[in-house]
């Protein structure tokens, strides 16, 4: 088994990814484009972490799995925009068999992280707005770091498991990917062996991941909208409504676009529509997320204005 591991990662040395070639017109409005999220993505996701760990008031379980949220949005977007950066303006666009796999597992690792992440933090709105008072009982940091771990282990077992299949495969020699990183999709059409296999397998994984990340997800938002519905008060309504609403609009944008992308056919007239879901969800949500969280939210809002102007303060005297 493992000499024939090494015989097909000695047969394949190098892909090629092909990115917006096709386009050269845009090759550098594109740059620019994704250079500017990119940056924005990394200032307003390390603008979140900052902002929660220096606000005491910020220290509770929604703003602890904000942080890794943020966290896991810098990770992921910065491991296609580099190479996506460096292909726009440089001729050379390949990329190595090793380089190709490690940008794979990464990328999946962090995807399917969020997306328990995701579930995780429709569960601690749930137990905040269904039973407030018993709260910091159920939510206590122990387990609050349990269930990030748990996010981060699903992740990264699923990664191991689909990165396993695709080593067993052969792969043509001087592969052209007609993307502009090794999503799996792309990776699978430069195989030369029999892929249904991985591809059973990377069907039953994200229906496992997206299914059961939904189906938390729903749970929790049925028994937060019945709680809300019988409170009496509107300004209790209010304010529960408005915890939720930052978090329910991340998720629909997130799985919105991963089921569009892995729900349309895998033909040549779909490549570009690949593409571009794949920069949304890996490029934009990452650039939305601080954008979503911290417009809606008053105490990160005030936290962030309490910061300039001491900072002004502190640079005028």
């Amino acid at each position: 088994m493992m000499s024939h591991q090494l015989m097909n990662q000695s047969s394949v040395t190098t892909f090629i990814l092909v990115g917006f070639s096709e386009y050269p017109q845009f090759q550098i409005p594109l740059f620019l484009l994704f250079l500017t999220i990119y940056s924005v993505t990394l200032i307003g996701n390390l603008g979140i972490i900052v902002v929660i760990r220096i606000n005491p008031k910020l220290h509770t379980p929604m703003y602890f799995f904000l942080s890794h949220l943020s966290f896991l949005d810098i990770c992921y977007s910065s491991v296609f925009t580099p190479k996506l950066l460096q292909i726009l303006v440089v001729e050379e666009r390949t990329i190595s068999f090793r380089g190709c796999m490690t940008q794979f597992f990464f990328i999946c690792t962090f995807v399917i992280t969020e997306i328990f992440m995701l579930a995780v933090m429709a569960y601690d709105r749930f137990v905040a707005v269904c039973n407030p008072l018993l709260y910091t009982v159920v939510m206590p940091h122990k387990f609050c770091a349990l269930l990030i771990a748990g996010t981060y282990m699903m992740g990264g077992l699923c990664a191991v498991i689909l990165i396993y299949t695709l080593l067993q495969l052969s792969y043509c020699e001087y592969g052209i990917i007609n993307h502009f990183g090794c999503e799996y999709s792309a990776v699978i059409s430069v195989s030369c062996s029999d892929s249904s296999f991985s591809q059973m397998t990377c069907l039953v994984i994200s229906i496992f991941s997206e299914s059961s990340s939904v189906l938390i997800t729903l749970a929790s938002y049925i028994f937060i909208f019945v709680t809300i519905i019988k409170m009496p008060s509107k300004g209790g309504l209010r304010k529960a409504f408005s915890t939720c609403t930052s978090h329910l609009t991340a998720i629909t944008i997130f799985h919105g676009i991963i089921l569009l992308l892995y729900c349309v056919p895998t033909s040549n007239s779909s490549q570009l529509f690949v593409k571009v879901a794949t920069a949304l969800y890996t490029i934009m949500i990452p650039m939305l997320n601080p954008l979503i969280y911290s417009l809606r939210n008053k105490d990160v809002k005030e936290t962030v204005r309490r910061l300039i102007s001491s900072k002004l303060h502190s640079h005028l005297t």
